[in-house]
């Protein structure tokens, strides 16, 4: 009878100097509930979102203080270029970056893009006029390439029947991230003047009102980046080779000596098999483009929320400081991390994920078509209704692109997923660098036209809000979305 497989032998076998063999070893004795690995997913990708969206809060008032522009409504049209600026780096180097993954593995380009963060997220809280917020912010994006790597670790690191979990990780710490950014930045910016008793205006948070929110996300970063080098490499290459999927059918078997000499022979006598062509590769290319359109829609989203609650009412806004608007994203956050985690992986089983996607598509329509209503309300009921859309709206969102990451890590083989999730990075950062700048010159546009017969001042801005939600619905049918 042939030797049961032990922990001692799957450390012998071949596989042992193969990091991503050594993944396999490490799921087959850890069969229990994956919590290492989703902290571990989640605290990194939370890392790349926090400094993306936390300076929406005050970016108003950070053009404000630059003296840029020359009316109070052109304010969102310079902020749009500074939100874009992030993105249109990222358009640049998302391929690049995708491709190094797929070569030298998923964790030196997860240690490079943190240690990003920590350098320039603290250099854009230090910037002195509008050119070197542009600047820093773009060099952030051009040198962060951990997003599509990360994709492709949450789908290799947990076992099957944990992977849309793990998907699914990433996309809540996605959506945490969009949503606790601005919150940090709501509440920590112009601490000088919120918490007097504590900073000066003489100190270094008081000439740089900015600073403190942007230093908070950059020590969590320099915290990450350290945790980094424990994290287990997930690329599977034996010289140049990269392993086939059933690899681990020796393991899954109760004994495995047979098993694993069988395939070593095969793989020390092989080729690595030709790739397909991404491009061609519909399955994908249909998640991508789909992926592209929501998110457009979000980013154009969190820009205009951000700068519609905090603009005045005279203007169509609500007249929200940036502490009002940090405590509405906080308990979206605090709503879209429950639903993630105990609701939606069993929805997502039981009418399946693209189903999903369409429900909360749906859904998201009537609910942004009433926000600019809720300029008639103030006080409690504007707090209580704000809070609930704010909330659903968020959750609807995380839903749709978690979806779409499972659509596209189906669509192709483990040892493209670095390249394919290149290619998605730079087409998705292509429409989100398009969005602030849109959403900012679109914001500032309604601003001056409030007293317009059709669709007077923010009513404008959410009707094309919505516009882009049903073309983005539309494209979840057949025969345009494929699945694989």
């Amino acid at each position: 009878m042939a030797e049961p497989c032990t922990e001692s032998l799957l450390k012998k076998n071949y596989y042992e100097n193969c990091p991503g063999c050594k993944v396999d070893q490490y799921k087959e004795l850890h069969r229990g509930f994956p919590i290492r690995e989703l902290v571990s997913t989640w605290v990194v990708v939370l890392c790349t979102a926090l400094p993306i969206s936390s300076l929406f809060p005050f970016l108003y008032f950070m053009i404000r203080d630059f003296h840029i522009a020359k009316r109070e409504e052109d304010i969102g049209y310079y902020a749009g270029y500074v939100g874009s600026s992030f993105m249109l780096g990222r358009v640049l180097t998302s391929v690049f970056w995708g491709i190094v993954a797929d070569r030298y593995g998923r964790k030196p380009v997860i240690i490079i893009g943190t240690i990003t963060v920590v350098i320039f997220n603290t250099l854009f809280g230090l910037s002195v006029n509008f050119w070197m917020a542009v600047t820093t912010r773009f060099l952030l994006g051009s040198l962060n390439g951990l997003l599509g790597p990360i994709k492709a670790y949450a789908g290799e690191v947990f076992r099957e029947e944990y992977q849309a979990l793990g998907l699914s990780a990433v996309t809540t710490a996605w959506g945490m991230g969009l949503v606790i950014g601005p919150a940090l930045g709501g509440f920590l910016a112009q601490p000088a003047e919120k918490y007097p008793n504590i900073f000066s205006k003489e100190s270094l948070f008081g000439r740089f009102p900015y600073f403190l929110p942007c230093l908070c996300i950059s020590l969590f970063a320099l915290a990450v980046s350290i945790a980094c080098f424990w994290l287990p490499e997930t690329l599977h290459m034996h010289g140049g080779k990269t392993l086939p999927d059933d690899l681990d059918e020796g393991l899954e078997t109760g004994s495995c000596n047979s098993n694993i000499n069988e395939k070593t022979e095969q793989i020390e006598g092989t080729r690595p098999t030709a790739k397909e062509n991404l491009i061609k590769n519909w399955p994908l290319m249909s998640a991508i483009v789909v992926y592209c359109i929501f998110s457009l829609h979000d980013m154009a989203y969190t820009e205009i929320f951000s700068l519609w609650a905090v603009s005045p009412r005279s203007l169509g806004g609500l007249s929200y400081s940036t502490s009002d608007v940090g405590e509405v994203l906080s308990f979206s956050g605090f709503g879209l991390l429950v639903f993630q985690f105990s609701l939606y992986p069993y929805v997502e089983r039981y009418i399946g994920p693209t189903m999903v996607m369409r429900i909360a598509g749906v859904l998201s329509i009537p609910l942004l078509a009433s926000y600019p209503f809720m300029t008639f309300l103030s006080g409690f009921s504007l707090t209580i209704l704000l809070n609930c859309a704010s909330l659903f709206k968020n959750v609807f969102s995380v839903a749709i692109i978690t979806t779409l990451f499972i659509l596209q890590n189906r669509a192709v083989e483990q040892n493209q997923r670095g390249a394919a999730n290149g290619i998605s990075m730079t087409a998705m950062s292509l429409f989100k660098a398009a969005a602030p700048a849109g959403g900012g010159a679109l914001f500032s546009w309604a601003q001056k036209r409030q007293h317009a017969v059709f669709l007077p001042g923010d009513q404008m801005v959410f009707f094309a809000l919505n516009v882009i939600e049903v073309i983005g619905v539309l494209m979840t049918f057949k025969p345009f979305l494929a699945q694989k």
